[in-house]
C-alpha cells in the first residue's frame, strides 16, 4: 500500500546537530521578544507624546528607550517623530494599545526575571489604565 521510506527522516537529521542554522538560547530569544514589545510600546508612547506632550510621557519614553538599547546590546531603537498626522487622533485607543503592549512585555520580563523591565512595564500599565478611567466612566 505505502512505499517504504528511502531517505533519512528530517527529524533524525536535525537531531544529529549537523545543521548550519545558528541556534539561540532561550534567554536570547526572550531578549529579542522583550525588546520588540518594548520598542512597540515606545512607538505608541511617542505617538501619545505628540498628541499631549508631558514630562511623564517623556520620562517613560526615555526609560523605555534605555531598556531597548540594553536588550539589543547597545543598539538604540528608532524613535518615532510624529506630528499628529491623523485628522482626529484617538488618545483612548493609543492608551489601550499601550496598556496591552505593556502587559505583553510584563509577561516576558517576568519569565526572564528582568525586574527593572517588569517594574517599568507595570508602571506603564498603571499609567495607561489611569488615563483611560475618566474616559471609560464618561462613556458609560
Amino acid at each position: 500500500m505505502y512505499e517504504p521510506i528511502r531517505s533519512k527522516s528530517v527529524h533524525s537529521t536535525m537531531a544529529d546537530g549537523t545543521t548550519d542554522v545558528p541556534r539561540r538560547s532561550r534567554d536570547e530569544e526572550l531578549d529579542i521578544q522583550l525588546a520588540g514589545h518594548l520598542a512597540a510600546l515606545l512607538a505608541v508612547t511617542d505617538e501619545l507624546r505628540a498628541l499631549a506632550p508631558g514630562t511623564g510621557l517623556d520620562t517613560a519614553a526615555d526609560r523605555l528607550a534605555e531598556q531597548v538599547t540594553r536588550l539589543r546590546g547597545g543598539q538604540a531603537p528608532a524613535r518615532l517623530q510624529v506630528a499628529a498626522a491623523r485628522p482626529e487622533p484617538c488618545p483612548a485607543t493609543l492608551h489601550r494599545r499601550a496598556h496591552t503592549l505593556a502587559a505583553r512585555a510584563l509577561v516576558v520580563a517576568a519569565s526572564r526575571a528582568d525586574t527593572a523591565v517588569a517594574i517599568l512595564t507595570a508602571e506603564r500599565m498603571d499609567a495607561h489604565a489611569a488615563a483611560l478611567e475618566p474616559r471609560e466612566l464618561a462613556s458609560r
